[in-house]
């Protein structure tokens, strides 16, 4: 069983899973980077480039926060692009005694996710940077809406070679591949409202259906239709 939730206190998604059977599922790449308490380690999960496979055991919990896209180096204090389409130890890129003062708040934690969102918040509060906070909203919002690299680029007053590594920093990739990653985040949420594939490739800017299919096979690694069925 899966739930989420939008915090209240910092740009962050607060989320739990109990595993009921055993499954393989994919995390499919959207941007953001999680904390994540496995019940036991504390993990970073970085921004994907492509879907991660997971294989879940029965009685597995997790309890997590996901960053918005381009918030995640200001919570672990390290550039995206070191973490891409990684699952690495939270003691990689924070002190020992930092992850192991967490993970005993977390363990005595009544509402583990709670507490997590407590700490990330607090921790992004600390870190904030006003500026680097209006370059990767903005650059999200821009490319959400279909606009191009270079027209982005123009707006947050940066060359096209500035801007991909602004881009690789903050979000883990360059913005034309973060642009690609979006478009199949807008078209999965049309295809799971039963929009039909034609209608999904039009309304997300794809050239055709056929690009569509291609791109969802590029980055979820399966056909559009076997993420339906796998969600149904």
């Amino acid at each position: 069983m899966y739930f989420e939730r939008r915090s209240l206190l910092a740009p962050l998604t607060v989320w739990t899973r109990t595993v009921d059977t055993s499954r393989v599922g994919r995390v499919l790449p959207d941007g953001c980077m999680d904390l994540i308490w496995s019940g036991e380690t504390l993990i970073v999960a970085g921004p994907d480039s492509r879907a991660h496979v997971v294989v879940d055991e029965p009685g597995a919990r997790y309890a997590a926060v996901r960053c918005a896209p381009g918030t995640g180096p200001a919570l672990f204090g390290a550039p995206a692009d070191e973490l891409r389409d990684r699952r690495v130890a939270l003691s990689d890129v924070w002190s020992e005694r930092d992850v192991g003062e967490l993970a005993e708040r977390i363990a005595a934690a009544d509402d583990p996710a709670a507490c997590l969102e407590a700490v990330a918040a607090e921790r992004l509060r600390e870190a904030a940077d006003s500026h680097a906070d209006r370059f990767a909203s903005l650059v999200v919002e821009r490319l959400r809406a279909g606009a191009d690299v270079a027209s982005v680029a123009d707006t947050v007053n940066l060359s096209e070679r500035q801007f991909h590594r602004r881009s690789l920093t903050a979000f883990g990739y360059g913005p034309k591949t973060l642009a690609r990653i979006l478009r199949l985040d807008r078209a999965l949420n049309l295809a799971y409202q039963g929009v039909p594939a034609a209608g999904v490739a039009a309304r997300s800017g794809y050239a055709d259906q056929a690009h569509l299919s291609r791109d969802v096979k590029a980055l979820a690694g399966v056909p559009l239709g076997t993420l339906l069925n796998s969600a149904a």
